[in-house]
């Protein structure tokens, strides 16, 4: 079987948990591997058949996506030759972790795509939605990727196909620590925004990792420096708490490894606010206006509660399951 595994590339989750699947992919079958997006910041370990700008939604700095730069970067045409001119129909399988140029390709050319995604899982009639309803990102979500399969991802599972978060090895096999400091990564907050607010709390040591840091600098007790997998992860095990967006994979491998975690819903997400509704539910701070609720960033800190959520391994079931059924 020859498989083509497509990846988003927008932000770092989708690629931090395909360094788990694709090594698991290719010892089950031969498997390209297709990226699109341009916002990711970590060095991937395999090799990348192809690479594509994709449909990027770009970061701003004020707690959102940046519309006007999202849209002057999109190249319609582009996309659309990308989606022609990838020859899907050469593999036996193509699995889209919400990737749009082979999602669309194959429903070009009729060619069956299976969904394997968070995103597939938000969309499960049983999965937490926010109070507020939100048409248009509940459109996106639908059609961004559209699959013919789909099977998702979520902090719960839900039926036989939808499973808990992959937790990558580094993660799982480490030994948590509390060294008191908290990790931040907010992706679309500046610097500034993030030092504003973290500045009134002086007697907390702050890790900050930015998307807006070339080089490593302090001011007071925030230490800003440039998105490293390897000292996100050594900062991530061995601090006292995890401030970050409501995205998917962190939040997990935080309640994974019984960290306290406050996150911050990114505005106009749909997928976050989703998110955020269900990491409620588990007991996790939400906090919705980054320069607003200070008090709750305040009560978090102050807080010893914690939730642990033993996550089981077992992506390789995952991927055999999906791969035998779709043999029948």
């Amino acid at each position: 079987m020859k498989i083509l595994y497509a990846i988003q590339g927008t932000g770092n989750g989708h690629l931090a948990r395909a360094t788990e699947i694709v090594p698991l992919l290719i010892e089950l079958a031969e498997t390209d591997v297709l990226i699109s997006g341009t916002q990711a910041d970590l060095n991937i370990p395999f090799a990348i058949q192809y690479q594509f700008k994709g449909l990027s939604f770009i970061f701003g700095k004020t707690g959102g996506i940046d519309i006007f730069k999202t849209i002057t970067q999109l190249n319609p045409f582009q996309f659309f030759y990308n989606i022609l001119k990838l020859p899907v129909k050469k593999y036996d399988l193509v699995l889209s972790d919400f990737e749009p140029v082979s999602a669309w390709a194959c429903k070009l050319q009729r060619k069956t795509c299976i969904g394997l995604s968070h995103q597939n899982a938000i969309l499960h009639h049983s999965s937490p939605k926010p109070e507020k309803s939100d048409w248009l990102g509940r459109l996106i979500l639908k059609n961004y990727a559209p699959v013919s399969l789909k099977y998702g991802f979520h902090f719960k599972q839900f039926d036989s196909s939808n499973f808990t978060p992959v937790i990558r090895k580094t993660i799982r096999e480490a030994k948590p620590e509390n060294k008191g400091h908290y990790t931040v990564y907010l992706p679309a907050f500046s610097n500034d925004e993030i030092e504003k607010v973290l500045s009134e709390f002086p007697e907390i040591s702050w890790e900050v990792f930015s998307k807006h840091s070339k080089q490593t600098y302090e001011v007071g007790k925030i230490r800003f420096q440039p998105v490293s997998l390897e000292n996100f992860n050594l900062s991530f095990i061995e601090c006292e708490g995890m401030l970050c967006t409501a995205g998917f994979e962190t939040p997990a491998e935080a309640l994974f490894m019984g960290k306290k975690l406050c996150v911050i819903p990114m505005k106009n997400q749909y997928e976050q606010a989703c998110n955020a509704a269900f990491l409620a539910e588990m007991g996790a701070t939400v906090i919705s206006d980054f320069n607003i609720d200070k008090k709750q960033l305040k009560f978090w800190i102050e807080s010893k509660t914690t939730t642990q959520v033993k996550y089981p391994d077992h992506t390789k079931e995952i991927l055999k399951i999906i791969l035998s059924r779709t043999e029948l």
